[in-house]
């Protein structure tokens, strides 16, 4: 079995790579999109359609309605999945997406984390509502400096995942760490990358936001208001928060394009930084250039 992953900024025109790739490699693929994965959010996803995926089976989409959680945990099990399904079928494995640190939690491994006991549970769950991210954050400094200056204060899943090892080890999260090493998920594999002109990228966002926006962004939004109102966390992601200010009357129709567009191009931006400091040995080239190049990398 054969795995290679492509990676590119969104609206990179990797989904439609990776599905005319799967054809000419007997290959399955699993999505790296951090919304696709949900069921109903269809046009705000740009996830491919049934008919888009061109009979290829997919992991990774569709994997939970909107209201349940999904963490690098969940991912990970979906890969696990993926992976037995590839070997079971003779099949090798594509994985496509932007969101990198799905894909770098597999090149680097999670380290191991004990469970909480119900005690510790209900406590960590009545800190992280009753405190706001920044005070956690400023208490786990005082506990260990070491561990947290690599920490942003914004990033939530790993103040919480930080506070969690202390409450439940009473040891600093570095030293716990230290004996806990993560292990790779994926050791053999080539990543390959899609590099686009930044204007001529800007340009591919905003055609695609208006086709979304044609598709019936709106209604797709309205719907999941009205099923699972705004408090989960699809609901604050790109398209679907500028869709909800368009609904509140807070911006036009114009706007709302405007508003996706950069918001997006900005994602793009925060992609092919992540890419750059993340990952190494990765073959780059132009749309065009890679899928030659993949299929002669096949044939070695």
């Amino acid at each position: 079995m054969k795995q290679i992953a492509i990676i590119a900024p969104t609206a990179s025109g990797k989904t439609a790579l990776s599905i005319k790739l799967a054809h000419k490699t007997n290959s399955i693929i699993l999505s790296l999109d951090s919304l696709a994965l949900y069921k109903e959010v269809n046009i705000a996803s740009a996830k491919p359609t049934l008919k888009e995926r061109e009979g290829i089976v997919h992991f990774g989409i569709d994997e939970v309605y909107p209201s349940c959680g999904f963490d690098v945990m969940d991912f990970i099990d979906v890969y696990k999945r993926a992976k037995e399904y590839a070997l079971k079928n003779e099949k090798n494995i594509i994985i496509v997406g932007g969101t990198g640190f799905y894909l770098k939690s597999l090149l680097d491994g999670i380290s191991y984390l004990p469970p909480l006991s119900k005690a510790n549970k209900n406590i960590l769950e009545n800190k992280m509502k009753t405190f706001t991210s920044e005070e956690i954050y400023e208490y786990l400094v005082r506990i260990d400096e070491e561990y947290m200056k690599n920490i942003k204060v914004n990033d939530k899943y790993r103040i919480e995942k930080a506070l969690s090892i202390y409450l439940q080890t009473k040891e600093k999260p570095s030293e716990f760490f230290k004996k806990n090493k993560p292990v790779p998920i994926i050791e053999d594999i080539q990543l390959y990358e899609i590099i686009w002109d930044v204007e001529l990228l800007r340009q591919r966002i905003s055609k695609r936001t208006k086709i979304m926006i044609e598709d019936g962004l709106l209604d797709e939004v309205i719907y999941l208001e009205q099923k699972y109102k705004r408090a989960i966390n699809p609901m604050a992601t790109i398209g679907i928060k500028e869709a909800l200010d368009y609904l509140d009357g807070k911006i036009n129709k114009k706007q709302l394009e405007e508003k996706i567009s950069i918001a997006t191009a900005q994602l793009a931006k925060r992609q092919r930084t992540f890419n750059k400091g993340q990952f190494t040995n990765v073959i780059k080239d132009s749309l065009e250039n890679l899928e030659e190049i993949i299929l002669k990398n096949y044939l070695l």
